[in-house]
């Protein structure tokens, strides 16, 4: 049994321009101790998506306006603002995309991951406080101590990246959300980001959403993927078949993009077009005007999903 089960969610924004179907029938679920991998272009929901679960988007103009979000048989879409307090942190915990927005730069970092400790469970402030220490310590900052003590902006980029992990970890949720851990970071204190989520994974049975536009990350870290397109599942499955054998025309554009290590034959190739203006969404198939395979059907008519043993794919290609 899945521990998060998410149904047809839609997410609509609602601007004095129109509306912007930012999540339109999107579903999966997560399994205990596994990672899933949610992958594509700006634009695509991805970041709506996991923000919806825990109803963190600003409503108006956001509006959750259908599904489901099952957490242990509890609906979270369902539940009230008093109710998902108990939830965010304790069972589901978010690291944000940027840390310098999301750490508040009046208290110190040892104090933040304090009070979220202490929301969620009976200790007093100095015993928060040390436990706010260890869990410095145990996302490998030196000197915790001394960092506990620190604000955000005297901390680097990739030390706020783990302080965001620490605080999301305090409580030992249930479900990781990651959403772009490794953005702005260099090379090596990204795979220094994604070494310690998968540690802590396998230390502490956390299942992990990790939101990403990096093909090569979710290789390397999920069990399984979703592919986005503006604001719709196009492909999703096992992360070896689906990559080893891609079927939609997007997913196997951008695994084209990817640099691959073996001469200049296999030098990375570009994705043509943009996503279009969410607002001006194309007819039928939305990723149909840059396709390379299209069909006459695929501008008229909005394809069904196809499963071919676990994996399934939304393509007229298939049907």
């Amino acid at each position: 049994m899945a521990l998060l089960s998410v149904r047809n969610l839609r997410t609509y924004f609602h601007l004095h321009m129109g509306t912007v179907k930012a999540v339109d029938g999107i579903s999966f679920d997560l399994e205990a101790g596994k990672t899933l991998g949610i992958v594509g272009e700006s634009g695509s929901g991805k970041t709506v998506t996991c923000l919806s679960l825990l109803k963190l988007i600003p409503m108006p103009p956001a509006e959750i306006v259908g599904g489901q979000a099952y957490l242990e048989g509890r609906d979270l879409l369902s539940l009230s603002e008093k109710e998902l307090r108990g939830i965010r942190g304790r069972k589901m915990a978010m690291i944000f995309q940027e840390p310098m927005t999301a750490l508040n730069p009046l208290y110190t970092v040892g104090e933040q991951i304090a009070e979220t400790i202490r929301h969620h469970q009976a200790v007093t402030r100095a015993e928060a406080f040390e436990m706010a220490v260890e869990m410095l310590a145990a996302v490998s900052i030196p000197l915790p101590r001394l960092r506990a003590k620190s604000y955000p902006h005297q901390l680097s980029g990739g030390m706020k990246q783990r302080v965001m992990i620490a605080l999301a970890m305090s409580c030992r949720p249930k479900i990781l959300i990651a959403d772009e851990p490794s953005t702005a970071l260099d090379v090596t204190i990204q795979a220094q980001i994604l070494r310690l989520i998968h540690e802590l994974k396998s230390r502490t049975g956390t299942s992990v959403i990790l939101v990403t536009h990096n093909m090569g990350v979710i290789t390397a870290t999920a069990d399984e993927v979703m592919v986005l397109y503006l604001g719709k599942m196009v492909e999703k499955g096992e992360v070896y078949a689906l990559f080893n054998q891609p079927r939609h025309p997007y997913t196997q554009g951008l695994l084209d993009c990817i640099l691959k290590p073996s001469g200049r034959r296999n030098l990375p190739k570009i994705l043509p077009g943009f996503i279009p203006h969410p607002i001006n969404r194309p007819s039928g198939c939305p990723f149909h005007p840059r396709c390379p395979k299209r069909k006459t059907l695929c501008a008229v008519e909005e394809p069904p999903v196809v499963r071919d043993g676990r994996q399934e794919t939304v393509c007229w290609l298939y049907v």
